[in-house]
Protein backbone atom coordinates (compact mmCIF):
# COMPACT_ATOMS: atom_id res chain seq x y z
CA UNK A 1 0.00 0.00 0.00
CA UNK A 2 2.56 2.49 1.05
CA UNK A 3 3.78 2.13 -2.79
CA UNK A 4 1.06 3.46 -4.26
CA UNK A 5 0.95 6.54 -1.54
CA UNK A 6 3.21 8.06 -3.86
CA UNK A 7 1.70 7.79 -7.16
CA UNK A 8 -1.93 8.58 -5.95
CA UNK A 9 -0.97 11.41 -4.56
CA UNK A 10 0.68 12.96 -7.96
CA UNK A 11 -2.64 11.28 -9.49
CA UNK A 12 -4.84 13.79 -7.66
CA UNK A 13 -2.51 16.82 -8.38
CA UNK A 14 -2.36 16.28 -11.91
CA UNK A 15 -5.74 15.80 -11.76
CA UNK A 16 -6.45 18.92 -10.12
CA UNK A 17 -3.81 20.59 -12.37
CA UNK A 18 -6.10 19.35 -15.55
CA UNK A 19 -9.44 20.64 -13.73
CA UNK A 20 -7.84 24.30 -13.19
CA UNK A 21 -6.90 24.02 -17.32
CA UNK A 22 -10.50 23.06 -18.16
CA UNK A 23 -12.85 24.89 -15.99
CA UNK A 24 -10.38 27.78 -13.99
CA UNK A 25 -9.36 31.34 -15.42
CA UNK A 26 -5.73 30.79 -16.17
CA UNK A 27 -4.52 30.32 -19.37
CA UNK A 28 -1.24 29.92 -18.52
CA UNK A 29 -0.91 26.37 -20.24
CA UNK A 30 2.22 25.55 -20.59
CA UNK A 31 3.25 26.46 -17.15
CA UNK A 32 0.53 23.92 -15.85
CA UNK A 33 2.12 21.41 -18.53
CA UNK A 34 5.07 21.75 -16.94
CA UNK A 35 3.72 20.80 -13.07
CA UNK A 36 1.65 17.65 -14.75
CA UNK A 37 4.94 16.80 -16.25
CA UNK A 38 7.11 17.52 -13.12
CA UNK A 39 4.29 15.64 -10.59
CA UNK A 40 3.65 12.71 -12.85
CA UNK A 41 7.67 11.78 -12.94
CA UNK A 42 8.50 12.42 -9.65
CA UNK A 43 7.43 9.31 -8.29
CA UNK A 44 8.72 7.37 -10.21
CA UNK A 45 11.84 8.88 -10.32
CA UNK A 46 12.22 8.73 -6.36
CA UNK A 47 11.11 5.08 -6.54
CA UNK A 48 13.90 4.06 -9.56
CA UNK A 49 16.57 5.99 -7.52
CA UNK A 50 15.94 3.82 -4.29
CA UNK A 51 16.19 0.77 -6.22
CA UNK A 52 19.91 1.89 -6.42
CA UNK A 53 20.03 0.13 -10.42
CA UNK A 54 23.41 -1.14 -11.43
CA UNK A 55 25.10 -0.05 -14.05
CA UNK A 56 24.17 -3.11 -16.71
CA UNK A 57 20.72 -2.31 -15.56
CA UNK A 58 20.92 1.53 -16.57
CA UNK A 59 22.58 0.27 -19.96
CA UNK A 60 19.83 -2.07 -20.86
CA UNK A 61 17.35 0.81 -19.94
CA UNK A 62 18.99 3.18 -22.20
CA UNK A 63 18.92 0.81 -25.10
CA UNK A 64 15.12 -0.16 -25.02
CA UNK A 65 14.81 3.62 -25.04
CA UNK A 66 17.13 4.36 -28.06
CA UNK A 67 15.35 1.26 -29.68
CA UNK A 68 11.73 2.95 -28.86
CA UNK A 69 13.08 6.07 -30.19
CA UNK A 70 14.48 4.36 -33.47
CA UNK A 71 11.42 2.76 -34.15
CA UNK A 72 9.17 5.70 -34.00
CA UNK A 73 11.39 7.96 -36.25
CA UNK A 74 11.32 5.03 -38.89
CA UNK A 75 7.59 5.35 -39.52
CA UNK A 76 8.43 8.82 -39.72
CA UNK A 77 6.34 9.77 -42.49
CA UNK A 78 3.55 7.43 -41.54
CA UNK A 79 1.04 8.68 -39.40
CA UNK A 80 0.55 6.67 -35.94
CA UNK A 81 1.58 4.15 -37.40
CA UNK A 82 4.40 3.76 -34.68
CA UNK A 83 6.17 1.03 -32.65
CA UNK A 84 7.32 2.45 -30.01
CA UNK A 85 4.44 1.66 -27.62
CA UNK A 86 5.38 -2.15 -28.35
CA UNK A 87 9.07 -1.76 -27.50
CA UNK A 88 7.81 0.62 -24.01
CA UNK A 89 5.51 -2.61 -23.06
CA UNK A 90 8.16 -5.15 -23.74
CA UNK A 91 10.54 -3.02 -21.82
CA UNK A 92 7.89 -2.61 -18.93
CA UNK A 93 7.27 -7.02 -19.02
CA UNK A 94 10.91 -7.40 -18.98
CA UNK A 95 12.30 -4.43 -16.35
CA UNK A 96 9.52 -3.68 -14.25
CA UNK A 97 6.57 -1.24 -14.13
CA UNK A 98 8.87 1.47 -13.05
CA UNK A 99 11.65 1.14 -15.46
CA UNK A 100 8.49 0.72 -17.45
CA UNK A 101 7.20 4.35 -17.01
CA UNK A 102 10.64 5.66 -17.07
CA UNK A 103 11.22 3.98 -20.67
CA UNK A 104 8.14 5.13 -22.16
CA UNK A 105 8.40 8.87 -20.69
CA UNK A 106 11.83 9.30 -22.03
CA UNK A 107 11.10 7.76 -25.25
CA UNK A 108 8.37 9.98 -25.69
CA UNK A 109 10.46 13.14 -24.82
CA UNK A 110 13.51 12.30 -26.73
CA UNK A 111 11.92 10.83 -30.20
CA UNK A 112 9.96 14.61 -30.32
CA UNK A 113 13.02 16.02 -30.91
CA UNK A 114 12.94 14.46 -34.28
CA UNK A 115 8.94 14.84 -34.14
CA UNK A 116 8.76 18.09 -32.64
CA UNK A 117 8.28 19.42 -29.03
CA UNK A 118 5.62 21.00 -28.23
CA UNK A 119 2.81 21.69 -24.97
CA UNK A 120 1.59 18.02 -26.84
CA UNK A 121 5.12 16.38 -24.96
CA UNK A 122 4.67 16.33 -21.62
CA UNK A 123 1.39 14.81 -22.17
CA UNK A 124 2.74 11.99 -24.52
CA UNK A 125 5.48 11.39 -21.47
CA UNK A 126 2.67 10.59 -19.19
CA UNK A 127 0.79 8.72 -20.94
CA UNK A 128 3.75 6.37 -22.51
CA UNK A 129 4.93 6.61 -18.99
CA UNK A 130 1.40 4.88 -17.80
CA UNK A 131 1.52 2.66 -20.55
CA UNK A 132 4.73 1.08 -19.45
CA UNK A 133 3.50 1.25 -15.73
CA UNK A 134 0.55 -0.42 -16.01
CA UNK A 135 2.11 -3.28 -18.33
CA UNK A 136 4.90 -4.23 -15.74
CA UNK A 137 2.14 -4.52 -13.15
CA UNK A 138 -0.15 -6.62 -15.05
CA UNK A 139 2.51 -8.79 -16.14
CA UNK A 140 4.36 -9.29 -13.01
CA UNK A 141 2.34 -12.33 -12.36
CA UNK A 142 0.42 -13.09 -15.25
CA UNK A 143 2.24 -15.20 -17.54
CA UNK A 144 2.87 -13.87 -21.16
CA UNK A 145 1.46 -14.86 -24.09
CA UNK A 146 1.31 -13.50 -27.81
CA UNK A 147 -2.79 -13.02 -27.25
CA UNK A 148 -2.61 -11.44 -24.20
CA UNK A 149 0.20 -9.48 -24.87
CA UNK A 150 -1.18 -7.66 -27.58
CA UNK A 151 -4.66 -7.50 -26.36
CA UNK A 152 -3.13 -5.57 -23.22
CA UNK A 153 -0.81 -3.44 -25.67
CA UNK A 154 -4.58 -2.32 -27.19
CA UNK A 155 -6.38 -1.50 -24.67
CA UNK A 156 -3.43 0.53 -23.03
CA UNK A 157 -2.45 2.31 -25.96
CA UNK A 158 -6.05 3.02 -27.38
CA UNK A 159 -7.54 3.25 -23.20
CA UNK A 160 -4.20 5.22 -21.36
CA UNK A 161 -2.12 6.76 -23.73
CA UNK A 162 -5.41 7.53 -26.60
CA UNK A 163 -7.06 9.62 -23.96
CA UNK A 164 -4.35 11.68 -22.31
CA UNK A 165 -3.02 12.35 -25.86
CA UNK A 166 -6.47 13.74 -27.22
CA UNK A 167 -6.59 15.66 -23.33
CA UNK A 168 -3.97 18.17 -24.64
CA UNK A 169 -5.71 18.34 -28.07
CA UNK A 170 -8.92 19.24 -25.94
CA UNK A 171 -6.77 22.04 -23.57
CA UNK A 172 -5.03 23.66 -25.97
CA UNK A 173 -7.39 23.71 -29.31
CA UNK A 174 -11.07 24.47 -27.24
CA UNK A 175 -11.42 27.56 -26.65
CA UNK A 176 -15.45 27.31 -25.60
CA UNK A 177 -15.71 24.63 -23.01
CA UNK A 178 -18.99 22.55 -22.97
CA UNK A 179 -19.32 18.64 -23.24
CA UNK A 180 -20.18 18.29 -26.94
CA UNK A 181 -16.63 20.72 -27.76
CA UNK A 182 -15.07 18.59 -25.77
CA UNK A 183 -16.58 14.83 -26.72
CA UNK A 184 -16.04 16.10 -30.73
CA UNK A 185 -12.33 16.38 -29.78
CA UNK A 186 -12.08 13.06 -28.29
CA UNK A 187 -14.37 11.75 -30.60
CA UNK A 188 -11.64 13.25 -33.51
CA UNK A 189 -8.68 11.31 -31.61
CA UNK A 190 -10.61 7.66 -32.02
CA UNK A 191 -9.17 6.96 -35.17
CA UNK A 192 -5.77 7.84 -34.30
CA UNK A 193 -5.70 6.19 -31.68
CA UNK A 194 -7.07 3.00 -32.99
CA UNK A 195 -5.01 2.46 -35.18
CA UNK A 196 -1.78 3.69 -33.10
CA UNK A 197 -3.39 1.00 -30.75
CA UNK A 198 -3.86 -1.80 -33.64
CA UNK A 199 -0.16 -1.12 -34.83
CA UNK A 200 1.11 -1.86 -30.73
CA UNK A 201 -0.72 -5.50 -30.85
CA UNK A 202 0.21 -6.22 -34.12
CA UNK A 203 3.80 -5.51 -33.27
CA UNK A 204 3.60 -7.56 -29.75
CA UNK A 205 1.64 -10.49 -31.38
CA UNK A 206 4.50 -10.72 -34.05
CA UNK A 207 7.61 -9.73 -32.09
CA UNK A 208 6.64 -9.57 -28.76
CA UNK A 209 7.17 -12.93 -26.81
CA UNK A 210 10.21 -13.72 -28.80
CA UNK A 211 11.69 -10.22 -27.77
CA UNK A 212 11.18 -10.80 -24.37
CA UNK A 213 12.96 -14.55 -24.13
CA UNK A 214 15.62 -12.44 -25.68
CA UNK A 215 16.14 -10.45 -23.12
CA UNK A 216 14.93 -12.37 -20.23
CA UNK A 217 17.99 -14.48 -21.32
CA UNK A 218 20.32 -11.28 -20.83
CA UNK A 219 18.61 -10.46 -17.03
CA UNK A 220 18.82 -14.07 -16.34
CA UNK A 221 23.03 -14.06 -17.47
CA UNK A 222 23.35 -10.36 -15.82
CA UNK A 223 21.82 -11.01 -12.68
CA UNK A 224 19.32 -7.85 -13.70
CA UNK A 225 15.80 -7.38 -13.21
CA UNK A 226 14.54 -9.98 -11.89
CA UNK A 227 10.96 -9.53 -12.68
CA UNK A 228 10.75 -11.42 -15.79
CA UNK A 229 9.37 -15.05 -13.84
CA UNK A 230 6.29 -15.10 -16.22
CA UNK A 231 8.00 -14.10 -19.78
Amino acid sequence: MKKLIMPLLALVCITACVLLMLFGSSENYMLISVIILVLSMLPFFASFESYRPSARELSLLSAMIAIAVVSRAAFYLIPQVKPIAAVVIIGAVCMGEKSGYILGAFSAFISNFIFSQGVWTPFQMVGLGLVGFFAGLIFKKVRVNKWLLSGVGFVLVFAVYGIIADTSTVMFMVTDFNLKSVLAVYGAGVPFSLIFALTTAVCLFLFGEQFIKKIKRINIKYGMFEVCENG
